[in-house]
């Protein structure tokens, strides 16, 4: 089993910048796979912009690997996010994973100068003129429905080849079956639930015999909403309080976390790991850096160790 840990992103109050730099140097300390970010370009969470905090957060380590899940990118200009990717990507070394969805109809399109009627399109195409951007030519033609470009020169070039790992947020059958498409890996939403990723699973693992592709070069994970306290009615306050703050009071979200004492926790994590995850993303849900850290701990000390 691999483990990440969520980077902590809110920027309530100033950017504690000591207390970030602390949080991670202790997840490389502690053997930690990577720490990720997530995007929410507008909203009522004042989450500092994702690629931003991976850059800053590329300079406060040397191993762990970083990643963002994930980035509408229906919502982004391709070429202007395939350069801001190759940025974070060099700026570590080639430790970046990119996660991306094409969005839910739930988002506001309009602000971004999107159409609704064609979001996924543009998405798929999208992402297709960002691989045609990192790839090894140093002029790039590209002719698409919305975006045409003629010997285009493009540098530099992300230090991953052919590009960083992409990671698929996907639910619906079609957009999973996409994922195995286009992606290289996919990620279950932290606010879905463990049955519903075992159903994801499933239907990945079926997509790929069906697209001819090996699941050991398709790499299934899921971020986990948690909270770990001796009282397990304060962990369930506590992870409740965080899923509210995120996502306003959306239907279901309260079957979605992991929470109680250490073994409860371990009994979850046990259930999302047999359900099919080979990455688990662990997100507790703190209010600032310092309480993502006493959570890191708990987790590091008392969890994880029941999992080995």
């Amino acid at each position: 089993m691999r483990w990440s840990i969520s980077i902590p992103q809110l920027g309530v109050d100033s950017f504690d910048a000591d207390g970030v730099q602390a949080y991670l140097a202790r997840v490389e300390e502690l053997g930690f796979e990577g720490g990720w970010v997530m995007e929410q370009a507008v909203g009522q969470t004042p989450f500092i912009a994702p690629l931003e905090l991976l850059a800053y957060a590329a300079a406060c380590t040397t191993r762990i690997r970083l990643g963002v899940a994930v980035l509408v990118t229906s919502l982004h200009d391709p070429l202007q996010l395939a350069s801001a990717i190759t940025a974070v990507d060099r700026l570590s070394h080639g430790r970046l994973d990119v996660g991306v969805a094409p969005g839910g109809g739930f988002r506001k399109f309009e602000a971004f100068g999107v159409d609704r009627q064609t979001f996924v399109a543009r998405f798929t195409e999208g992402l297709q003129l960002m691989k045609a951007a990192w790839s090894d030519e140093s002029k790039v033609s590209f002719d698409g429905r919305f975006r045409r470009v003629d010997d285009l020169p493009i540098q530099p070039k992300p230090v991953q080849r052919p590009h960083p790992p992409i990671w698929f947020g996907a639910n619906a059958p079609k957009a999973l079956a996409r994922a195995v498409r286009h992606g290289d890996a996919f990620l279950g939403a932290g606010s879905s639930s463990t049955a519903a990723f075992r159903q994801n699973v499933a239907t990945l693992r079926t997509e790929l015999g069906r697209q001819g592709k090996d699941p050991a070069g398709f790499t299934i994970g899921k971020r986990v909403y948690l909270a770990v306290d001796d009282n397990p009615q304060r962990a369930r306050e506590h992870v409740l309080t965080g899923l509210h703050r995120t996502y306003g009071q959306m239907p279901g979200i309260e079957e979605a976390p992991v929470y109680g004492t250490p073994q409860e926790v371990a009994t979850g994590l046990r259930e999302v790991r047999d359900a099919g995850a080979e990455m688990i993303l662990l997100h507790p849900l703190g209010r600032n850096a310092a309480e993502d850290r006493e959570q890191l701990e708990r987790l590091a000390a008392d969890v994880i160790p029941q999992l080995d």
